[in-house]
């Protein structure tokens, strides 16, 4: 099943299964910004990474002394969300806990996530409740792919002095340093780019970002906020990218004893709940 919502200058569609970002069109011109999700290339179009990001080092993590299993990129992705709210440019999603998720992952969690059109584009908004009586460990992340060709470019909106880290075949990070840019902000998207895999960012300075074609017309400006991890992927060669803002990353070969020493997880008390927002600007 599908949900539309538009207003006078964008129209977009969201799929109940993984409350999914299915497409964004200006109306004016007609032009579709989310990528198409070609089986043949990559399925996925925006899934919502929950409550892991990327692979787990053999799929596996403890929680108090238990061992438990999870799927990369977290069950939210693959399991049907709710439409609890619906208006003509704004729509509600929700997704919670059942004894399938307690099975994998041992926390009373409600998921929400709002779609909202305006006059500028799109804001996309992930709300985590931890309606537990435990603290609550989690990661949450952004995954849109977005139209482009090879040869266009990613453009920070500050000077960048950054290193990326790498995962290996088996999705794990291997590689802690390898240089990306030196006081400069423009990433160009070559055929050859992801072919290891994604770029996986911290410690940029930039709440946001452009897509740029070779032309020097600006695609669109993505607005991750203070995301402390950014992941940049696509399939080597085809013309779309991922931008994808992180609150957690992938596992390295370090063995943690608990999911509570896991790099980059963040934490809620009983009752607590966290927020997180991104926005496409079209131009």
């Amino acid at each position: 099943m599908i949900t539309k919502i538009e207003n006078a200058v964008f129209s977009a569609e969201i799929k109940h299964n993984g409350a999914e970002l299915h497409s964004l069109i200006r109306k004016d011109t007609g032009k579709e910004y989310i990528w198409y999700g070609r089986e043949e290339i990559w399925y996925g179009q925006s899934p919502i990474l929950f409550p892991f990001i990327g692979k787990l080092l053999d799929d596996k993590y403890r929680y108090n002394d238990t061992e438990y299993t999870m799927q990369k990129h977290g069950f939210a992705r693959k399991r049907p969300f709710e439409l609890v709210s619906k208006e003509d440019t704004k729509a509600v999603f929700f997704q919670t806990f059942d004894e399938n998720t307690l099975a994998m992952y041992p926390f009373k969690f409600e998921l929400f996530v709002t779609f909202e059109l305006d006059n500028e584009g799109l804001k996309v908004t992930h709300t985590v409740k931890n309606i537990d009586d435990k603290k609550m460990y989690f990661s949450l992340g952004a995954h849109p792919g977005f139209n482009i060709e090879i040869g266009d470019s990613i453009i920070f909106d500050e000077n960048e002095t950054l290193v990326t880290e790498r995962i290996d075949k088996d999705s794990i990070i291997a590689v802690f340093d390898e240089p990306l840019l030196d006081n400069a902000k423009e990433v160009v998207v070559t055929k050859d780019i992801f072919v290891e895999d994604a770029l996986i960012l911290n410690g940029f300075k930039s709440k946001g970002l452009t897509l740029k074609s070779q032309t020097g017309e600006e695609i669109l400006h993505f607005d991750m906020g203070d995301a402390p991890f950014l992941g940049i992927w696509a399939k080597p060669g085809a013309p779309y990218v991922c931008i994808e803002p992180w609150w957690g990353v992938n596992d390295s070969y370090e063995i943690k004893n608990d999911v509570s020493e896991k790099r980059g997880i963040q934490s809620l008390e009983a009752g607590e709940t966290f927020e997180y927002t991104w926005k496409a600007e079209i131009k």
